[in-house]
């Protein structure tokens, strides 16, 4: 996992200090809510609180439209068909409309485009066979903002539209008998980072004629569920409908969802945010990406046990099963860098390779960011050559603008600024890895940096069961409000072991005679690069684990780095490396001398190579060297033969002799640069 900057959030210990005392709660979490920018009395009661208050859904522009046109269809039986998508958003969005409108009576049918014939949206053949259904009024539930075309087609065919949609509008809107958006400019409501199934909720609650909150009683499971998915920001209305749906997904209301639970194995403990977003969303979303999306509905939809147990076990095989082809990719590419460093060594990496499933190259792209802390875009070839990517980045790089600049290479592209898809033809796959590194080195001469937030530095005497009691309070964790995370600084390390068959690993460690173990996810014994006695740094996230009807607690690590490092000192000379490369001057020393080389080789010697990345390498000489001089220093003796160089390891070459490192080709062209003599 590359390298972050750590930041420890600051907090006004006073205003934390009123709010505890108001609000008589744990002044712990009052310092956390104010660190969070919850710092006044009323935001920290709204934030706290469990009512459910929905706002009129007649704020929406275009509302009354909708339900004038719905009523219609319902007093003249007219057939509606609900057009959903494929993720977790689209598949919750389309049940709980259906469902509505079955339940008042509509003659209803819903329609899920398959992933890899139909793609994303909406699509002629798709509204081809809705028309031969008898369709009267399509209703675009977390998608249909940018179907022009195919809204025109649509009324060309004597059906009418209303699209509801939560994603960024265009220059134009689809021409439609009402266009129901958050983001629209007319609408006359404070917050509007709505998800899809935020958005379908409200037109349900517009059409009913009734109380909101027994619609929230009938479906704030499915609209927790689709929100978690989207990760939207849970402020607002969507922490409270999602708050409420989390309570009745733990009340097992639903027949489909407790199936799931059961498929995933977590039956009997309550769930967190945190538990759907990697346990039940996950196996929706897994219907989509490898197979039909369909299946997903009918689970939720499902009034039948045994029927829901089957679509349930379904849905789990089918996520099984994405997670071994998303894991075999991994390895591909692994095997891909590790024969060609120069792929992770781009500002942007672009891999391609062939049957790589385009249901997860999504999922493979945003573990490489997570890696190498850079955009990266995966693209899969099929067997009959056509190509599609998807692109992830990171927070600061447009990845949409980058992909856009390459647009004359591509068949089609869209996104926004931290994710986007493309087509391509195999053949012009080199010229766009170069021209989209070509636009980042220009527009991009040094990358952003990364940050790791941590909420605050904590002594490992205060981890206990009873301070994971009063996090809940925070609850329910998601998009700009996280799980909290705590930095445990300066612990000495005990012991490495691996769990799980080697797939993560455990520290051991300890601090003024405390020893607690933590694990690290995703992560190999090989690839930790500290010893026993080495003083670390953690950044951790603390909960509780049920086993044997006894609570444990878990700590499990999000970051590692060795105390004291000087991380301000890391990003100032990578920055000036890169910079340096593009042809400006360096800030820092980038030239290794005779003493650096000698430090750098010592040191590799009495490793017998170095079998991590770069960066630990830096770090593990305690900052002796400049990074700049590192790099250098490194390049020397591979052009020398004192070393061969992968991506993650420098390996010592059995050389005889004494190597002029002076007179390789990096260092005689740095002098002429710098002028040395």
């Amino acid at each position: 996992m590359s390298l972050k900057k750590w930041i420890v959030a600051q907090a006004d210990k006073e205003k934390a200090s009123v709010i505890s005392e108001k609000l008589n709660i744990d002044p712990f979490i009052a310092f956390l809510l104010v660190s969070r920018g919850v710092d006044n009395e009323l935001s920290a009661l709204n934030f706290l609180s469990s009512a459910c208050e929905i706002t009129s859904p007649f704020s929406l522009i275009d509302m009354d439209k909708a339900v004038d046109r719905i009523n219609t269809a319902l007093e003249n039986d007219e057939k509606i068909c609900i057009y959903g998508d494929y993720d977790c958003d689209g598949v919750t969005s389309t049940a709980l409309l259906y469902s509505f409108f079955e339940s008042i009576g509509a003659d209803v049918i819903y329609y899920i485009p398959n992933r890899l014939s139909d793609g994303y949206g909406m699509n002629t053949s798709a509204i081809d066979y809705i028309k031969s259904q008898g369709t009267d009024l399509i209703i675009t539930v977390d998608n249909g903002i940018s179907a022009i075309e195919e809204a025109d087609y649509i009324a060309s065919l004597g059906m009418d539209l209303i699209v509801t949609d939560h994603h960024q509008i265009g220059d134009k809107l689809p021409k439609a008998v009402a266009v129901i958006n958050p983001h629209r400019h007319e609408n006359e409501m404070n917050f509007c980072d709505y998800a899809g199934v935020g958005v379908a909720f409200k037109l349900a609650c517009a059409v009913y004629d009734g109380d909101a909150g027994d619609l929230l009683e009938q479906y704030a499971d499915l609209v927790a569920i689709g929100t978690i998915g989207d990760v939207v920001p849970l402020k607002n209305e969507n922490r409270c409908i999602t708050k409420y749906g989390i309570n009745l997904i733990n009340q097992s209301s639903r027949l489909g969802i407790a199936a799931l639970r059961q498929a995933a194995g977590n039956y009997d403990s309550e769930l967190s945010a945190v538990d759907i977003a990697f346990q039940i969303c996950p196996r929706i979303n897994a219907a989509g990406r490898m197979d039909d999306a369909n299946r997903a509905v009918e689970l939720l939809l499902s009034d039948d046990y045994e029927e829901a147990r089957f679509k349930a076990q379904q849905l789990n095989d089918e996520n099984i099963h994405r997670h071994q082809v998303e894991t075999n990719i991994l390895d591909s590419i692994k095997e891909k860098i590790n024969n060609d460093s120069n792929l992770s060594q781009d500002r942007v990496i672009v891999i391609d390779g062939e049957g790589y499933h385009h249901g997860v190259i999504g999922i493979v792209a945003a573990h490489l960011v997570t890696c190498y802390n850079k955009p990266a875009i995966v693209i899969g070839v099929d067997e009959n050559g056509d190509c599609t990517g998807s692109a992830r980045s990171i927070e600061g790089f447009n990845i949409y603008e980058a992909i856009s600049n390459c647009g004359n290479l591509l068949t089609h592209f869209g996104g926004h600024p931290l994710a986007a898809g493309l087509g391509i033809k195999k053949e012009d796959i080199p010229k766009f890895r170069k021209q989209i590194n070509l636009f980042a080195r220009d527009n991009y001469p040094v990358m952003p940096v990364q940050t790791l937030k941590l909420d605050c530095k904590l002594s490992p005497f205060y981890i206990n069961l009873d301070l994971v009691d009063s996090l809940v309070a925070l609850e329910p964790y998601g998009a700009e409000n996280p799980e909290a995370v705590f930095g445990l600084f300066n612990v000495n390390l005990i012991s490495v072991t691996p769990v799980s068959d080697g797939k993560h690993v455990r520290f051991e460690v300890e601090k003024k005679g405390k020893v607690f173990k933590i694990i690290q996810f995703r992560t190999a014994v090989g690839d930790v690069a500290y010893k026993r006695g080495d003083k670390l740094d953690f950044a951790v996230k603390i909960s509780k684990s049920l086993y044997k009807g006894k609570y444990y607690l878990s700590i499990k690590s999000v970051g590692v780095r060795k105390s004291g490092i000087d991380d301000d000192r890391y990003f100032k000379e990578k920055a000036d490396y890169e910079l340096f490369n593009l042809g400006n001057n360096s800030e820092t020393e980038i030239y290794p001398d005779r003493k650096c080389f000698t430090e750098v080789y010592k040191f590799l010697r009495q490793n017998n190579g170095w079998k991590y990345t770069l960066e630990d390498l830096y770090f593990a000489l305690d900052q002796v060297v400049s990074y700049g001089q590192l790099c250098y220093a490194v390049k020397a003796f591979e052009e020398a033969g004192l070393v061969s160089l992968s991506d993650s390891s420098i390996t010592l070459n059995n050389y005889k002799g004494k190597a002029d490192l002076e007179n390789t080709n990096v260092i005689k062209t740095l002098k002429g640069r710098l002028n040395i003599e």
